[in-house]
């Protein structure tokens, strides 16, 4: 199988193995617990805690959750807005926040979302328009899940202090931590979401990164876990997993050659439009083929062991209209978007095998249109 849809999820590096097995037979033992034996696994909850606060760049706090969508939703209810505050989003963030903003507008808040351009990014200009002195709470991605765009959290967050000293600033920063320079310390976000299973860790682990000082409201009540923030029994064997992959991806990053010699491919043989913006660094390339429906070509693709995706694998099954109209696409590019992303696992073979069944599953479809 050649995998190109790392973006959804990512192969556990055979290394994590051994950690998650020590954890979940030997060192399985409750962290809350009053033992000698609790004890030491509530050591290794905090030394993973730091280790991934030191490659996230903060000197904040990290409260664990279950999933980046969980660390989403914690964001948003991270303080208690005044009645109808405005709430800022963009019109291509992760369903997460998207839906959990929609939940909010139904409550009664002013929740507006910014413009993209054609790349995916939060057009800031445009953010500057919808900033007001009310504006409480503003959450735009970092890295677009289906494009790979990278938004200017810094300049973002500066322009939201600005309307609103008291503004809450939040970034999705699941596709972008371990795959971009991440310091958090320099963004300027309050808040900043990050996953495990989007950098080669187990599914069923993510975090929100707070900011130095922040007193967050308690989202989960229980036993009081996780500053009393999140209560639960932490996944250790996942948490200990997440902070070794983040110490391995520092030496296994991506060929930033790949993307940008298939891009040059998809133009010279197809018509397409290149979504990604020139220069994406986050491993990701979004594009659009003309007259055929993504979900098509991916079947087709697969038939030879070739995984891609068509988006988001949280919104995929419910189409990609919303994405397409966000990048305003022609008609005959508006069904057809595959997004192709790579890991430091990807080879140039892998590419080029991609390259040759892409060619030949293409042909054949438009072969089959044109019989009809």
């Amino acid at each position: 199988m050649i995998y190109l849809d790392n973006a959804a999820t990512t192969r556990v590096y055979p290394e994590l193995n051994e950690t998650i097995n020590y954890y979940n037979t030997e060192r399985f033992f409750n962290g809350s617990a009053l033992y000698a034996e609790a004890a030491a696994v509530s050591r290794d909850l905090k030394n993973a805690r730091e280790n991934l606060l030191r490659h996230l760049g903060g000197d904040g706090g990290l409260i664990f959750t279950a999933s980046g969508t969980e660390a989403d939703n914690m964001a948003f209810f991270c303080k208690t807005f005044k009645p109808k505050s405005r709430i800022i989003i963009s019109d291509i963030e992760h369903a997460a926040v998207l839906n959990t903003a929609a939940a909010f507008k139904q409550k009664g808040f002013d929740v507006v979302s910014c413009h993209v351009d054609g790349g995916g990014r939060a057009v800031f200009e445009r953010f500057q328009e919808l900033l007001t002195p009310e504006t409480a709470f503003v959450s735009i991605v970092h890295v677009s899940n289906e494009t790979g765009a990278v938004n200017d959290i810094e300049k973002i967050a500066r322009a939201a202090k600005a309307a609103n000293k008291d503004c809450i600033v939040h970034s999705d920063g699941v596709q972008a931590f371990k795959k971009i320079g991440v310091n958090v310390g320099k963004l300027g976000a309050d808040l900043y979401s990050v996953s495990a299973h989007k950098i080669h860790a187990p599914k069923g682990v993510g975090a929100l990164y707070f900011k130095k000082g922040m007193n967050l409201n308690t989202f989960i009540y229980g036993g009081g876990q996780e500053m009393n923030i999140r209560s639960a029994t932490e996944n250790l064997a996942g948490i200990a997993a997440f902070s070794k992959a983040a110490d391995i991806a520092d030496g296994r990053g991506i060929d930033r050659g790949l993307l940008p010699r298939l891009k040059d491919f998809l133009t010279d043989n197809f018509d397409v439009m290149i979504n990604t913006p020139e220069e994406d660094i986050s491993g990701i390339l979004s594009v659009s083929f003309a007259w055929i429906r993504s979900e098509t070509l991916l079947h087709s693709l697969e038939k030879h062991g070739v995984i891609v995706g068509t988006g988001s694998a949280c919104s995929s099954k419910k189409g990609v209209g919303r994405i397409a109209e966000a990048l305003r696409l022609p008609k005959k590019y508006y069904e057809g978007i595959l997004r192709i992303s790579i890991s430091g696992d990807t080879t140039e073979d892998e590419i080029e095998f991609f390259k040759e069944k892409l060619l030949e599953e293409h042909a054949k479809l438009f072969k089959r249109q044109k019989g009809n």
